[in-house]
């Protein structure tokens, strides 16, 4: 679905992306971990249009989308929940939701699945979304990207900062998008995290970053195996 292939980008004169090559699959969640300061974001922000790449190239589902603005690779179909969240905090939880399908006809309405996915956010739709917790700010911000139903989703430490019981709930959330979609359709995922165990326990393949360029790759049941614990420990 998401083809990856030999990206390079450069801040000035600093190398920032070397080579980089990836690929997602539906139905998979692919872990990117690696220490602070390799260029984890700067790749999501490359993928999404925020940044441009000098070279190389991103397809996805078969198109190149490498020059494509952010908002026709949202239109293709790939959501992305930044890090940070950033949400709209003086807007309602239900306006930021449908902020998430604002290319959409007005008379849209926001999917039922995703209050079937966080029960939460159907009690507090009238609430500032600045007045959330952390938690359940990451969790609107999720299923902000959920709105448009993308086929591609894209995931920036979305357990930073956040509650034990939340993370769990967001993990269960992650699988089962993978594993069944929100219509049937399972979606990929491609998720950047910091938190070692989390990722493991999602991975079905994982990829980990040095220095802008990806040093090791696998299956995600072979992550203790190939001691990627140890490659990303501070």
């Amino acid at each position: 679905m998401l083809n990856v292939n030999n990206i390079n980008q450069y801040y000035g004169g600093s190398h920032i992306l070397r080579d980089v090559s990836l690929q997602v699959q539906p139905g998979q969640v692919t872990v990117l971990l690696g220490r602070n300061g390799v260029g984890k974001t700067t790749l999501l922000k490359c993928l999404m249009g925020l940044v441009p790449i000098r070279s190389g190239s991103i397809e996805f589902e078969g198109q190149a989308i490498h020059q494509a603005t952010p908002y026709e690779r949202a239109r293709a179909g790939i959501g992305f929940v930044p890090q940070g969240r950033e949400i709209f905090a003086r807007l309602t939880v239900e306006e930021n939701l449908r902020m998430g399908l604002a290319y959409k006809p007005a008379s849209t309405p926001i999917p039922s699945e995703l209050f079937e996915l966080f029960p939460v956010l159907q009690q507090m739709l009238q609430r500032r979304g600045g007045d959330l917790s952390g938690g359940q700010q990451q969790q609107l911000a999720i299923a902000r990207a959920l709105a448009a139903k993308p086929r591609l989703l894209i995931l920036d430490e979305p357990t930073e900062g956040i509650q034990p019981s939340i993370i769990k709930d967001i993990g269960r959330v992650i699988r089962m998008l993978a594993d069944k979609g929100l219509d049937g359709e399972r979606v990929a995922i491609l998720l950047v995290e910091q938190y070692y165990d989390f990722a493991q326990e999602l991975a079905d393949d994982y990829l980990v970053m040095e220095r802008g360029a990806v040093i090791a790759r696998g299956a995600g049941k072979d992550m203790q195996a190939n001691g990627v614990r140890q490659l990303v420990a501070i």
